[in-house]
């Protein structure tokens, strides 16, 4: 078993509908992200999966949520975009594209900050 970690990054503003901190009012962060990706076997030549093809993809989804108001966005229209939410929001996200027989995305890690991040991954 081999596990693939590609990391990116993002800036973008939101804010948090009903609670009680400053957080209720529009702020923005610069995200990190990263996506772990579980993979079986390796091929003829060695690879589990191309890391160019897993960079596209990640980043057409950066590339939706890159200097926008999150709380505009689709998603997150009746879900606050917490970190939790968008860490959930990539997973789903990423795993259409690149879950396959030999390889699935374990985990979706996203920082806020330098110190603070959360990783959201399913079937624990």
């Amino acid at each position: 078993m081999y596990k693939l970690n590609v990391t990116s990054h993002f800036s973008a503003a939101h804010k948090l509908v009903g609670y009680n901190g400053p957080c209720r009012n529009i702020h923005g962060h610069n995200w990190k992200v990263r996506i772990g990706i579980l993979c079986k076997n390796s091929d003829e030549i060695g690879l589990t999966i191309d890391f160019g093809i897993v960079k596209a993809e990640l980043a057409k989804i950066m590339n939706k949520l890159d200097h926008t108001m999150l709380n505009e966005l689709e998603y997150f229209n009746k879900t606050n975009p917490t970190s939790e939410n968008i860490s959930k929001f990539i997973y789903k996200e990423i795993s259409k594209t690149l879950n396959n027989d030999n390889c699935c995305v374990a985990d979706v890690e996203v920082w806020e900050s330098e110190k603070s991040s959360i990783t959201y991954f399913e079937n624990a």
